[in-house]
């Protein structure tokens, strides 16, 4: 089996970006986006989806927080799309119900190669340290884009923020580690002969 690894550098007027992806790594993470409660939910999202994440972002943050958030996920999600490649012999399909304390949070995703974002994660708080509560939605919506993967995000129970939050990204990590398993097939999932 060919190793399932990608690296993308992205750099704009906004963002300095440099990744490395390894979907079948062991969920080992070294992030720095200069956002202590991102970098937790990414180190979060690599741990429990067994991806190893290398991940730098220098970011406008003297303006805010979005430029860094949503470019992080253009760049995982691409290379995410990159290390699948032609997606054959992959599982496709992945859902997990994440729990934690009173928040429980499902995501179910296909890694179709037609991006559909669907993501209500009912959060009420302005940010969470540095991070924006309104970019964490789009975090999983530019993800999903850039991923080419329906992504159904849906927050169930919770009252504290920080729960949600996480719950979240530990839910689509554990959706995604189910998603991009190798099931013995040679095959595109698909009967189209063709995720697109």
């Amino acid at each position: 089996m060919d190793e399932r690894i990608a690296e993308l550098a992205r750099t704009t007027k906004e963002t300095d970006i440099a990744c490395r992806l390894n979907i079948d790594g062991s969920g080992l993470a070294d992030i720095d986006t200069g956002i202590g409660f991102f970098d937790h939910m990414l180190t979060a999202l690599a741990r429990h989806a067994r991806f190893d994440l290398d991940l730098k972002c220098k970011g406008d943050l003297d303006i805010d927080d979005h430029h860094s958030v949503e470019d992080c996920a253009l760049v995982i999600g691409s290379c995410l799309d990159n290390a699948l490649d032609e997606r054959k012999g992959i599982t496709r399909f992945g859902c997990a119900h994440v729990p934690l304390d009173e928040a429980l949070c499902r995501a179910v995703v296909d890694l179709s190669g037609r991006p559909y974002p669907v993501v209500d994660l009912s959060l009420e708080r302005e940010c969470l340290g540095g991070l924006s509560c309104e970019n964490i939605p789009h975090f999983f919506e530019s993800f999903a884009l850039a991923g080419r993967m329906a992504l159904h995000v849906d927050m169930l129970k919770g009252r504290n923020d920080h729960h949600r939050s996480e719950a979240s990204f530990k839910a689509v990590a554990v959706a995604l580690r189910q998603a991009v398993a190798l099931d013995g097939g040679s095959l595109v999932p698909s009967t189209k002969g063709t995720l697109a």
